[in-house]
């Protein structure tokens, strides 16, 4: 039976796979980048810049505030996220309709 098991070192994500002979295959590869993420934290920074605040002003307000202006960052980046997936899925039926008048 085979078991695979990730790990981080040194930034870099380790994939080792264990198999019935206790042998390890082991596999340096890149951490997979989070599109998502990406774009959840490029959004959150926009929200906080048009606010007039950068992460690095966050660590020099009261807590209070910071909570509340990342509680509506948040909500910011996940509306826009929203409209972000639901444009994609009209273009993507635009694009299925067109290519089913093509058959």
């Amino acid at each position: 039976m085979d078991r695979t098991k990730n790990k981080m070192k040194e930034g870099c994500l380790i994939h080792e796979e264990e198999h019935d002979t206790n042998t390890k295959l082991t596999e340096n590869t890149e951490p997979i980048e989070d599109r998502s993420a990406l774009l959840e934290n490029a959004l959150i920074e926009e929200y906080l810049k048009e606010k007039g605040y950068s992460h690095e002003d966050l660590k020099k307000l009261p807590a209070d505030l910071v909570e509340k202006l990342m509680k509506e960052a948040s909500q910011y980046a996940s509306l826009k996220m929203e409209e972000v997936e639901a444009r994609a899925h009209f273009v993507k039926e635009l694009h299925d309709d067109a290519s089913a008048l093509e058959k």
